[in-house]
């Protein structure tokens, strides 16, 4: 066999490393985001400590992750909720939609749960929902009246 057809490595032929990407847009949190935050910095430099330096598979996706959240914890802005007591950043929002009441509170990019009804700020619910107050009726999902705004108010983080 010619040597051009040889590979130089056994690593050429694994998958490039990416960074963790970073949501587009201002890196608003709450006071339980930011700590969300802190928790998991701890958390991985722990890790990495108890990891053995040399072990570059276990370390290396260890320090990405740690790169993600210190850009992360640099550039989060504590954003509360609207003063006015409207639906935005940091408020609990009770609405019905599609006939089901449901509780949705908008957060952060990195503290959203969907399944939680914890939905980031950029989510279309969340944009939908900003700047509404109790009582108004507002449009959806191609739909006029889809959502119904019962009650607001600033997420209790204690």
């Amino acid at each position: 066999m010619s040597v051009a057809f040889r590979r130089e490595s056994d690593e050429e032929h694994l998958e490039p490393k990416f960074e963790l990407p970073i949501p587009a847009g201002p890196n608003l949190v709450t006071r339980a985001g930011q700590q969300l935050i802190e928790e998991r910095i701890a958390e991985l430099e722990a890790r990495l400590a108890a990891t053995d330096a040399g072990d570059k598979e276990a370390v290396d996706p260890l320090r990405r992750d740690l790169r993600y959240w210190q850009t992360r914890r640099a550039t989060a802005a504590v954003t509360p909720a609207p003063a006015d007591g409207s639906a935005g950043f940091g408020a609990m929002v009770t609405i019905r939609l599609t006939g089901k009441q449901r509780v949705i509170a908008i957060v952060g990019d990195d503290e959203a749960d969907p399944r939680g009804d914890r939905i980031a700020f950029s989510a279309p619910l969340a944009r939908a929902l900003f700047g509404a107050e109790p009582g108004d009726l507002l449009p959806f999902n191609g739909r006029d009246d889809a959502i119904e705004v019962i009650a607001v108010a600033a997420i209790d983080e204690g």
